[in-house]
């Protein structure tokens, strides 16, 4: 993607997208530090808790958990690939800012999930539980400087767009000023109802993937109450 960029790209346009492009490879680099640690546990909890069963008997014995460890691991793994195209298109100037700030929000309340899901069934004392902590806050930091690289270069994208009213009568510019008002009241109406939906959606799905999937009640609202907000 970055080759693709300088072909084509110079200025400001080309120091936005390898800024952005270095925090998406950070972070990725982060994730795959994050599956691997939560792998290794992973492999500890089921060693530590089968006894004499087989690893498909403790995983039927423990179906919940189970179910609850694998749909935060899918989140993980959709939210980088959804990050990677999202990324794409920034940097083709086909796509949004804003997109890719919510994938960078979503890897992290994924990988807060993991963490707690792991955490039901793991030794307190374990090395490789220390390991995944570390590793889910290498995620964090990397999702943080993500959206901080890419609130930045939406600001300095946005600086370049200049707006010209020179050549515009009175009349036009009444036209306009009251055309951005109607706008204005239309988006803060639309971005008031959307708020509202997330948050629904937002507590259907920690009902879901909560609580629900085995990973207790406690550790279902820490994760809730630590989701990321918009």
């Amino acid at each position: 993607m970055l080759n693709k960029s300088r072909a084509v790209d110079t200025g400001v346009k080309m120091e936005v997208n390898e800024r952005i492009l270095a925090s998406c490879t950070d972070l990725m680099q982060a994730i795959k530090e994050l599956v691997l640690s939560s792998k290794h546990l992973q492999r500890d909890i089921v060693e530590s808790g089968r006894g004499a069963a087989s690893m498909k008997e403790f995983y039927a014995k423990n179906s919940r958990w189970t179910e609850g460890l694998i749909s935060a691991s899918k989140a993980v793994g959709w939210g980088a690939t959804v990050m990677v195209d999202a990324a794409d298109l920034v940097v083709q100037g086909k796509g949004k800012f804003e997109e890719l700030m919510v994938c960078s929000h979503e890897i992290a309340a994924s990988t807060a999930q993991l963490v707690a899901a792991s955490k039901v069934k793991a030794d307190k004392d374990s090395g490789n539980l220390q390991r995944l902590q570390q590793a889910s806050r290498g995620v964090t930091q990397a999702t943080a400087k993500l959206v901080a690289s890419t609130k930045s270069g939406k600001s300095q994208i946005e600086e370049t767009d200049t707006m010209d009213f020179s050549s515009m009568t009175l009349t036009q510019i009444k036209r306009q000023e009251m055309d951005a008002q109607v706008l204005v009241l239309e988006l803060e109406t639309r971005l008031q109802k959307e708020r509202e939906r997330l948050g629904e959606l937002r507590k259907k799905h920690y009902e879901l993937a909560g609580v629900a999937e085995g990973w207790g009640e406690e550790e279902g609202k820490r994760v809730q109450q630590g989701a990321p907000t918009l």
